[in-house]
């Protein structure tokens, strides 16, 4: 069975998307929208969801005006449409760059706990100037900023770790609330971090929120191969998918599970092929320019795509997170037509498989870490 998630932006990928006649664009910023997003990709039984982020407006330099500008909070979005969901992933995007990592393991494992178990992050780097002048701490050194990106996943997890799983005790006739010596200190001390720990959020449902990574070429496959659970790539054919996987299991460590690969396309769906073309066709009239993207970009029926999805899991992908090009109109193409042709091809399942992210990924509750270790606290 392949995994299929969705990526959420705005009123889709495409810069157009918000003048089409089925788009919202008076709710983008609103909870109720994301909550029906979500709802939808939830009916259509997908593994995921997840959620851009950044710290720039969505271009730099003068701001055109007939483009969506401006985010809500990821992590905030996913935490407020959790309680409204039972079974999807919530995967949102943390910027690594300027940002501390313990505020960043707080709100993922508070995630975990608001979604009962279904939390991940998307961990991204920010290279602009323009990020780091909202800051103002430093400058950029873009050829090691994966490396921090690195350190900044580790520093994740140890946290999630610093709390063994029972050390919450909360027995009130004795009056103790925690064991001591279950909580750890990381003393995690690098080029671009130095966290002392414990954590102050209790070790999150699934010991360990998912972790996934972008990775486009040698620099990020690195990342993804050897911090993250999930790597999203994007290749432009099965061959260059099936380097792209053995690449990246080259790269794994022995001692962790494979990384999950999911393949990133961008989707433009229509009942025929004519209607899917005439769609992208009017989108790109719209601003004068083809529209051309860093994945593939499919544009088709859902059972072509169907097609393709079957031919690349075929190849090495372990799964498929879709871009809609516009919101909602591709995403209930997803969620009504492409899912129930592969649930016909026995490629896809029926129901959720458990109760948590990690479930659906087939991942199992990674051990803790310190566990073993007994030294007084």
């Amino acid at each position: 069975m392949l995994n299929l998630a969705v990526a959420l932006d705005g009123a889709g990928w495409h810069p157009a998307a918000w003048r089409r006649p089925e788009a919202r664009p008076a709710e983008l910023f609103t909870a109720r929208y994301w909550a029906d997003l979500v709802a939808e990709a939830e009916r259509g039984l997908l593994d995921f969801a997840t959620i851009e982020d950044g710290l720039t407006l969505q271009t730099e330099g003068p701001v055109p005006t007939d483009r969506v500008r401006g985010r809500l909070d990821a992590v905030l979005i996913a935490a407020r449409v959790a309680p409204l969901t039972r079974h999807i992933g919530l995967v949102p995007t943390v910027i690594a760059t300027h940002t501390e990592p313990f505020h960043a393991s707080k709100a993922i494992g508070t995630l975990d706990y608001v979604s009962t178990g279904r939390a991940g992050v998307r961990v991204q780097v920010a290279p602009s100037a323009a990020a780091a002048a909202h800051f103002g701490r430093r400058e950029v050194q873009r050829e090691l900023l994966l490396e921090e990106a690195g350190d900044y996943i580790e520093v994740l997890r140890r946290l999630w770790d610093s709390w063994e799983d029972d050390a919450e005790i909360r027995d009130v006739s004795t009056g103790r609330f925690i064991d001591r010596d279950k909580l750890h200190y990381i003393d995690f001390d690098g080029r671009w971090f130095s966290v002392k720990g414990p954590s102050i959020t209790p070790r999150p449902l699934q010991g360990q929120p998912i972790v996934a990574a972008l990775a486009h070429a040698e620099p990020a496959f690195r990342l993804a191969a050897t911090g993250a659970d999930v790597a999203f790539i994007t290749p432009h054919d099965a061959g260059e998918l099936a380097a792209t996987a053995a690449r990246l299991a080259q790269l794994r460590p022995p001692d962790l599970d494979p990384v999950r690969v999911f393949a990133d396309l961008v989707v433009f769906l229509g009942d025929t092929a004519e209607a899917a073309i005439a769609r992208r066709r009017a989108l790109e009239d719209v601003v004068g320019a083809e529209y051309v993207s860093d994945a593939e970009v499919f544009v088709g029926t859902p059972g072509e795509l169907a097609d393709l999805v079957a031919a690349w899991h075929a190849a090495g992908a372990h799964g498929f997170r879709l871009r809609p090009a516009t919101l909602p109109h591709d995403l209930v193409q997803i969620t009504g037509e492409l899912v129930p042709q592969l649930q016909r091809r026995g490629l896809f399942r029926d129901s959720y498989p458990g109760a948590t992210l990690r479930d659906s990924l087939g991942l199992g509750r990674p051990a803790n870490r310190y566990a073993a270790s007994q030294e007084p606290r």
